[in-house]
């Protein structure tokens, strides 16, 4: 007994730096969710509205409504909690009329006993029992990181068969504190990535003990761990190219893994028969809904004509925003000799050519490419690579700025990103590199989400004032402003005004139009940005180019909106710049 303690008191002390690592991710994922918790915020966190609402209704359907073909008790839901406001695109009618969920259950039966746990606590509480309370929030909010932070301590135990331990304590920290995998997992726990991420980290442990010792018990846990993530995202059974293609990285072990896969030619039967049961609670609900067992839940995809934009634009551009992928991707080198080197190769670009073929590319709203984040786990082999190779040069130091750079940067956008500043969908290269890592962008700043029209040196330009109204006046949608131009040389516009929106203020967009005859050219700035509010008063100011062919036209100021808008127009500065 003596000798045993000794020897794990060892193990401990051998990879204390990999464990110091787990903590400090730990803490860091828990202050964040803590952050993000709005304790003290009027409004309480609300994970199940949207995409949330989703993955999750099969649980208050079928558990407290029963009713999962009519949704008969979502509209009073949506008016208490507004989980999505009018908008019911998580479901659609069948031919049979009834309701059937757009998004798979299998994040469902992820949340189930989470979803119990809430429940129990609701039904003993001054709580509503109604599946959308604080209680489920909350529960299903930190029932999620605790999922996350056990997948964490078993992806160490994973990496440190193939690494050693510093190797794997920098592993772990930049895959998840310098990742968005820290908004998904901590923040947005409402959607399916958070879910996936340890069906991962299981796949890697049951593929690694299935080929150390092949039992039907592993067999059958890698055919269900595969099932339920394809009923959690029908993607992710592409996971199937993980124990697939293990132990293949050379013509000698290729030989070997077939061989053991001809010895246990029954496990096969055994892992489609659990894959097959993993997915059969989705075919049920489809049966029971649709009135069919395979059911289209209208997804489309670009496979031909993939969009590079999801890796590298600027809208929400992977290598772009978390910048500690392109690490990712290198690592792939750096795998020689590894018997997991083909099959995460292989995986991880297939992975990565189905995200960047959905149709809808921006993914809704998304820090950087979230639709990755699940399979993190498994990027983190090459990723442990590259470290280990970086560990083993003179200039292994470098990996302290790089390392502690990278952190900061995705911390701090992270902030950014649920503050509203870093725009869920609408960012460009030249608003980005205004509130890069600006703290306190200005109104000017903010206009650049629209227009890329800006002067940042006006030095050089005579100034002449067309316009200062300090006089409040009731504006809607038609032209609230007319003036005459008479520039010469190079000519500018800078537009500054105060508006209040009382209604349409989502939607609608302050307009600068000059015009000459018939040429015309019209710049728009949205009303509605994280510094300003409907019912207040709020400063916005851009800049305006005006063309040669336009300077001594007019320019007509305006509100354009998708619906009806009022307000009233505060204070109005224009500014004629001309050099």
């Amino acid at each position: 007994m003596g000798v045993k303690y000794l020897h794990t008191k060892f193990l401990l002390l051998k990879n204390l730096i990999s464990l110091l690592a787990c903590i400090i991710v730990s803490v860091t994922l828990i202050q964040t969710r803590y952050t993000y918790s709005y304790f003290d915020k009027s409004y309480p966190m609300m994970l199940t509205n949207w995409d949330g609402l989703g993955y999750y209704m099969y649980l208050p359907s079928g558990f407290i409504y029963d009713d999962y073909t009519e949704l008969n008790w979502l509209p009073e839901i949506d008016e208490k909690y507004h989980v999505h406001e009018g908008n019911l695109y998580q479901a659609h009618k069948a031919e049979n009329g009834n309701y059937v969920n757009k998004y798979l259950g299998g994040v469902s039966l992820l949340q189930a006993p989470l979803f119990g746990i809430a429940h129990v606590i609701a039904l003993n509480s001054d709580y509503s029992a109604d599946g959308f309370s604080p209680p489920y929030q909350y529960t299903l909010a930190y029932g999620a990181l605790f999922y996350t932070l056990l997948a964490l301590f078993l992806l160490r135990h994973i990496l440190l068969r193939y690494y050693d331990d510093l190797t794997v304590g920098i592993t772990l920290i930049l895959l998840f504190i310098a990742s968005n995998l820290v908004q998904y997992t901590a923040v947005d726990a409402g959607l399916s990535h958070v879910y996936i991420f340890p069906l991962y980290v299981l796949i890697l442990y049951a593929t690694i003990k299935w080929h150390e010792k092949p039992t039907y018990f592993w067999a059958a846990a890698i055919g269900l761990i595969i099932g339920l993530a394809t009923i959690c995202r029908p993607t992710e059974a592409i996971m199937l190219f993980i124990p697939l293609m293990w132990g293949t990285q050379s013509k000698e072990a290729k030989a070997e893994k077939w061989a053991l896969v001809k010895a246990h030619r029954k496990h096969i039967y055994v892992t489609i028969a659990f894959g097959i049961l993993g997915v059969l609670p989705q075919l049920i609900y489809w049966k029971m809904t649709a009135g069919t067992f395979i059911h289209d839940v209208g997804s489309s995809w670009r496979f031909l004509t993939p969009f590079f934009r999801v890796l590298f634009g600027w809208e929400i551009g992977w290598f772009i925003y978390t910048p500690v992928t392109i690490l990712f991707i290198v690592g792939f080198f750096f795998m020689k000799g590894k018997p997991f080197r083909r099959s995460v190769i292989i995986f991880c670009l297939l992975n990565i050519w189905i995200i960047i073929s959905w149709a809808d590319w921006k993914y809704g709203a998304t820090y950087s490419t979230r639709a990755l984040t699940q399979s993190y786990p498994i990027f983190a082999l090459p990723l442990a690579g590259f470290i280990q190779y970086i560990l083993q040069k003179k200039w292994k130091w470098l990996l302290i700025p790089v390392g502690a750079y990278l952190i900061f940067v995705n911390l701090f956008q992270i902030g950014q990103y649920n503050d509203g500043v870093l725009h869920r969908r609408d960012m460009n290269r030249l608003y980005y590199s205004r509130i890069y890592l600006n703290s306190n962008p200005t109104a000017v700043d903010m206009s650049l989400l629209d227009t890329d029209e800006v002067l940042d040196n006006e030095t050089n330009y005579k100034r002449t004032l067309l316009h200062d109204s300090t006089e409040p006046k009731p504006i809607n949608k038609e032209p609230f402003l007319s003036l005459d131009l008479n520039g010469k040389g190079d000519t500018w516009l800078k537009i500054t005004a105060v508006i209040k929106a009382n209604s349409g203020f989502n939607t609608s967009y302050l307009a600068c139009k000059t015009t000459n005859g018939k040429k015309s050219k019209k710049n728009r700035i949205r009303l509605f940005n994280v510094y300003c509010t409907e019912g207040n008063s709020n400063l916005y100011e851009f800049y305006y180019h005006v063309p040669d062919s336009l300077q001594n036209g007019k320019a007509d100021f305006f509100i354009e909106s998708e619906f009806d808008f009022s307000g009233v127009l505060d204070q109005m500065k224009v500014v004629q710049l001309t050099n």
